[in-house]
């Protein structure tokens, strides 16, 4: 995983912002946990506000237009023609939120559901090309779709996207697949995301969601600070072969997960 110097693949992750009441105790949040500095797009963006680490874009925070939505992190998919895809997301019997609507000069995006409920971005790059830096600490790692319904879902993002579907439910001890791209092998190693369907352990009332994972040089250490700056524990720090991991909520109460991949178990 290294930084990103030019455009993304038809379907990989490509973007993720999160909507809050407050932006400004946002900034302070994310700055201290993760190291993020931010700039103000301006009025004319709806004070659309881009987070950097080391003077690399590397997600953004958004004030809500209505505050009847939701505080969530959203993660967007790259598509070469964005009406398009809103084409094949209807047809595969999702729905479209919003867009496709050109942002400046910026990129086309759309804001969509899958048949399962869960929402997901679609971005069409024009000079913002998207994360210029991933899978390293401060920074975006990776990405999974909970879902109660994997047969619902799964075929969704292979028309949509394109996608090849490898399921590793026997190796994760949950019902868990992985999302590979077209063309490229249907492996762990070649997945831009993966698909987790929920169980008992989850309350029957969770709506189908994306999480967003961010890269981090030490997993306890965040999960500290998170509660010093009273945002709440999910799922307290755990080993895995990918990595030290936690599920968190911010102090608005939006998810999110931080893995330390500098010390995976053996498999």
């Amino acid at each position: 995983m290294s930084t990103v110097t030019d455009g993304f693949p038809e379907g990989a992750p490509c973007w993720a912002d999160v909507m809050l009441s407050d932006v400004a105790a946002g900034k302070r949040f994310y700055g201290e946990i993760l190291g993020w500095t931010f700039e103000d797009a301006g009025g004319e963006y709806g004070h659309y506000t881009q987070a950097f680490h080391g003077g690399k874009n590397v997600a953004a925070l958004a004030p809500k237009p209505d505050g009847r939505m939701p505080t969530a992190w959203s993660v967007y998919f790259a598509s070469r023609d964005a009406a398009a895809t809103g084409d094949r997301i209807r047809a595969a019997h999702g729905q479209i939120i919003m867009g496709p609507m050109a942002i400046g000069g910026f990129g086309t995006m759309l804001m969509a559901a899958d048949p399962g409920g869960a929402v997901f971005g679609v971005w069409e790059a024009g000079s913002h090309k998207g994360f210029e830096k991933r899978g390293e600490p401060g920074a975006y790692g990776w990405t999974e779709a909970y879902t109660w319904d994997a047969k619902a879902i799964d075929p969704f993002y292979e028309e949509v996207f394109g996608f090849a579907t490898h399921d590793l439910s026997d190796e994760a001890g949950i019902e868990f697949a992985v999302w590979t791209p077209a063309g490229a092998p249907a492996t762990p190693e070649n997945a831009v995301a993966g698909r987790a369907v929920m169980d008992d352990r989850f309350p029957r009332e969770m709506p189908a969601h994306f999480l967003v994972y961010f890269v981090v040089e030490d997993c306890d250490a965040v999960v500290r600070a998170v509660q010093r700056l009273h945002g709440r524990i999910r799922w307290e720090p755990q080993d895995t072969p990918y990595g030290r991991f936690a599920l968190l909520a911010d102090d608005q109460g939006a998810d999110f997960a931080v893995i330390d991949v500098s010390h995976p178990i053996p498999g």
